[in-house]
């Protein structure tokens, strides 16, 4: 039942003008729709920058604007054409396939084995993960160019300037952080799942492969992604073990070709930058679904 000192006001609320509803909304809730704008704004200036840059046919920097007087594709047909993008292409996508794949399948075999099992030097070994990941990868580079001179010497394939060379560096750098990821995923499953499959007979690589991987899918998923990504924009370790032409990965080639003539190539730059996202896309496109769930299950219990 209204009493008489609450009908005045909802009358009066009722008579609001539209500026003083507004004005409201303005300080309730719409500073925060022009914040979002704002860094949407900041985050897409890039990007549109770089698809103007790789459109506009003069293809130089100062040339560049955020609208393109002119469009065309002649920075992607010259850059197929006349580089050896497509073999730095092919580098890149090879390199972090595989990289991706193996450094998957290794760190979840450690995981397995620090989660599951009790030895000695288990605490040492995981503590050990930890704080040789607080030292960046390129603090050693001198000491792996050295060792990796020697094992030229004796196994080329596998020496400076192959990609296979370079994808055991990444391998060494990455298995440390990843096998913690996947450890605290594995923490999650009760142990009676795997224990129940060997009283049943499974040994233990059948419980890993049969049951243990496709229980952490999800943490598979984000590791895989993010090593993916990794690899295609890694490029100081890179540009220190390829040299040839042949062997370069995208990342390596393109900075070369803006090096010394950074305006005059910065169209074809800017088309290699955008034909490169496109397998980055596709990857986080088909494993979107797992990012979310991955990357917040295993801190559940460590």
């Amino acid at each position: 039942m209204t009493t008489a000192t609450e009908a005045p006001a909802r009358a009066s609320t009722r008579r609001r003008s539209p500026s003083r509803r507004a004005v409201l909304w303005a300080t309730r809730t719409g500073w925060r729709h022009l914040v979002m704008l704002a860094f949407l704004a900041f985050a897409l200036f890039p990007i549109l920058f770089v698809v103007s840059a790789a459109l506009n046919p003069l293809g130089t920097l100062s040339s560049s604007t955020l609208i393109p007087r002119a469009a065309g594709l002649q920075n992607f047909v010259q850059l197929l054409g006349g580089t050896h993008f497509g073999r730095w292409y092919s580098n890149s996508l090879l390199l972090a396939l595989t990289n991706a794949a193996a450094t998957v399948l290794l760190s979840a075999l450690a995981a397995y084995v620090f989660s599951r099992f009790r030895f000695r030097g288990r605490r040492l070994g995981l503590y050990g993960l930890l704080v040789i990941q607080m030292f960046p990868q390129f603090l050693a580079i001198v000491a792996i160019y050295l060792m990796f001179s020697t094992v030229s010497d004796y196994w080329p394939a596998v020496g400076l300037n192959t990609p296979w060379g370079l994808m055991l560096v990444y391998l060494g750098g990455a298995l440390s952080i990843n096998t913690w990821l996947m450890k605290g995923f594995f923490d999650t499953i009760p142990p009676a799942l795997d224990e129940s499959a060997q009283v049943d007979g499974a040994t233990h690589a059948q419980a890993f492969f049969r049951i243990m991987l496709p229980l952490v899918t999800p943490v598979l998923a984000v590791v895989g992604l993010l090593v993916f990504i990794a690899t295609v924009n890694e490029f100081l370790i890179a540009s220190v073990f390829l040299r040839d032409p042949e062997v370069k990965t995208v990342a390596v080639g393109l900075y070369g070709m803006v090096a010394d003539q950074r305006d005059a190539n910065f169209g074809l730059f800017s088309a290699g930058t955008l034909l490169l996202a496109v397998p980055v896309l596709a990857v986080f496109w088909f494993l979107q679904r797992y990012i979310a769930e991955g990357l917040t299950s295993g801190a559940v219990k460590g």
